[in-house]
């Protein structure tokens, strides 16, 4: 349930409201807008009278919202959210390229790439530590070394840095991290998200393989129950029938959640294809879609890269397409 306040009510008569709402049981979330304040309610709303809600002299409507997720609807919360990480807003009209290998291979590896892409226009850097491969012979990063190695390049450039947790127990390594990950096989790890919602580092949620929109604003509302709202969406392809590539772009996923949440909206066309040539196409539909930011897979040496080489580009590769979605931004951008 929300609650459209006037324009004219006072900040007494907001917090008059907000003490007798909780005295009921509910959680209450204030979003302030341009125009209006909204108080969303959580919980046990058949609590509470909607008519005498209404009959209040500062309360200009009542609404039920019939969706299940409610801290991440807009309905909850019309403008957008900007989160805000490593010194940088995320969401709005921010744009941002993050860039950087699937896995930290070492330090020369990372701080070459971070440069290149640094230069080319990159905002944050990505970089794998603990990498979740379906085989288990595979690579599966260098854990708090590879985090160890990407703060110091943060330390060295500047550069935000964005890095996957596996494990809640990972949590204290995550400190000098700016955003942190959850991939596509944790996006229904509830007890991680329950444990990500009681931080107030962003966090950047991935979908899962073969999950609904409805389903990852559900596992975006676990973090935001918790009281951490620095939450950012990721489309990175689903599960078809298509083989292709290796999973399918929804890039529907992007008008589609910018409708039903506020939340920013990042496209992964790196993992969502599985083929670096694709990448570039996919990436500038995605930037045209009117997603906030984009994550890229870079490395210097593909056919050598210990994770994902072949949808990985070159550092002269993401030049080009920066340049691209620059030039597509100008076009789109009010």
């Amino acid at each position: 349930m929300i609650a459209v306040l006037k324009p004219d009510a006072t900040k007494e008569q907001i917090e008059n409201l907000t003490s007798w709402l909780k005295s009921r049981g509910l959680k209450v979330h204030i979003s302030e807008g341009e125009f209006h304040t909204i108080i969303g309610l959580i919980g046990d709303t058949s609590k509470v009278d909607s008519d005498l809600l209404a009959s209040l002299e500062m309360v200009e409507s009542v609404k039920r919202i019939s969706e299940p997720f409610k801290s991440s609807n807009r309905k909850f919360h019309p403008d957008d959210s900007i989160i805000e990480a490593g010194g940088l807003k995320i969401g709005g009209s921010n744009f941002h390229i993050i860039a950087g290998p699937c896995s930290v291979e070492s330090a020369d590896q990372i701080l070459s790439i971070a440069e290149s892409v640094h230069a080319s226009g990159a905002t944050i850097l990505r970089g794998g530590a603990f990498k979740p491969r379906t085989s288990p012979y595979d690579f599966q990063g260098l854990h708090a070394d590879g985090i160890e190695l990407l703060v110091e390049v943060k330390k060295k450039t500047g550069i935000p840095i964005i890095s996957e947790i596996m494990n809640e127990s990972h949590l204290p390594l995550f400190e000098h991290v700016d955003i942190i990950q959850v991939g596509a096989r944790n996006m229904q790890n509830f007890e991680l998200l329950k444990a990500l919602g009681l931080s107030n580092k962003p966090i950047m949620l991935k979908r899962g393989l073969a999950n609904t929109l409805q389903e990852l604003l559900m596992s975006a509302e676990y973090i935001m129950a918790g009281g951490n709202h620095n939450v950012i969406l990721c489309e990175r392809g689903i599960r078809t029938f298509e083989t292709y590539t290796r999973n399918t772009l929804d890039l529907s996923a992007v008008p589609m959640l910018k409708e039903l949440t506020h939340l920013p909206i990042v496209v992964d066309p790196s993992h969502a294809c599985g083929i670096a040539r694709l990448v570039k196409p996919m990436a500038m539909a995605a930037t045209a879609a009117g997603v906030h930011a984009l994550m890229i897979e870079v490395h210097n040496d593909p056919p050598n890269a210990l994770c994902d080489g072949g949808q990985s580009l070159t550092p002269e590769q993401f030049t080009e397409l920066a340049d691209q979605v620059k030039k597509i931004r100008e076009v789109i951008s009010p």
